[in-house]
């Protein structure tokens, strides 16, 4: 009887026993079974689902070359109520950071696509800047200066991140650690960490799927821990210092400038903090790099 239901009312019953299916897995499951405009439909949003995220009804049929009632029957047939449902879904699982959301079907014109770019990094730069208080950095590299080890941690894109961290920060702190390594565990790391430590632990979209069991397990333990996220994440309390970064975009790519940033203000704040010492081991590095014909 359920199936029949869900038939008359044009959705898919596999839907409803799936409630928990993402928005691209109920489009794809459903189009052996579309009609020729839904099926254009399904394939344009597999192409571009976040115009679904980003348009209403009318510009989103415009777009994909329908009328607006094909796309509501779809939204039905995938397993939404109605639009705004499927909508925000979709918005939802843009969040996760998958880049087939950022695509849009309208391309922006080759002669603005650099003067674009560069408003988007402002604008990125100028949101995350405006909501991070000076004197968390201060306390940060004040933290940093302090700890016994600063542990480093990052996976996909935000290993990058890690690593630039490691490779300025280690001019004036030697104590940094980037983890984990090649074929290592973080536990073999976590297991050493301790209240004298600093972790700065960089999870931008897409996360790895252990980072809140990470973050859960740096707040059991108790050590300082920085988490620099993606504006999509919210405010976590867990952490002494949560720094936020708009990486929105309109191109096929995240802009990860103000990420750049929010790093070169911990580094140049960690190295003013240093006073005299950095710039001693600044000179030292410098000679010795001399000595060995490596600059």
């Amino acid at each position: 009887m359920a199936a029949a239901l869900a038939q008359i009312a044009g959705m898919e019953p596999q839907f409803q026993n799936d409630p928990e299916a993402s928005f691209l897995a109920r489009v794809r499951a459903s189009l052996p079974d579309l009609r020729r405009a839904e099926l254009r439909l399904g394939s344009f949003l597999l192409d571009f689902p976040g115009d679904l995220a980003s348009y209403d009804a009318q510009e989103l049929a415009r777009l994909s070359g329908v009328s607006k009632a094909t796309v509501s029957r779809f939204v039905r047939r995938i397993g939404f109520e109605n639009y705004e449902l499927a909508r925000r879904a979709a918005r939802d699982e843009r969040q996760t950071g998958s880049r087939h959301f950022i695509a849009h079907a309208e391309a922006v014109p080759e002669e603005r696509q650099m003067a674009l770019s560069l408003q988007e990094e402002m604008a990125n730069v100028a949101w995350t800047l405006e909501r991070i208080d000076p004197a968390d950095l201060d306390r940060l590299a004040d933290a940093i200066l302090s700890a016994r080890r600063v542990w480093l941690v990052g996976y996909r894109i935000s290993r990058v991140f890690a690593d630039y961290l490691y490779w300025q920060l280690l001019k004036v702190v030697p104590a940094a650690t980037v983890i984990p390594q090649a074929g290592e565990s973080l536990g073999e790391y976590v297991a050493e960490m301790g209240l004298q430590d600093v972790v700065i632990l960089v999870a931008l979209r897409r996360r790895a799927a252990n980072t809140e069991r990470l973050v859960a397990e740096l707040a059991r333990i108790g050590v300082p821990t920085a988490l620099v996220t993606d504006e999509g994440s919210q405010p976590d309390a867990r952490a002494a210092w949560h720094f936020r970064c708009r990486i929105e975009t309109s191109s096929p790519q995240f802009n990860h400038a103000a990420v750049v940033n929010l790093c070169h203000q911990i580094v140049t704040r960690t190295t003013l903090k240093a006073g005299s010492g950095a710039r001693t081991r600044l000179r030292r590095i410098d000679e010795a790099n001399e000595r060995l014909g490596e600059v």
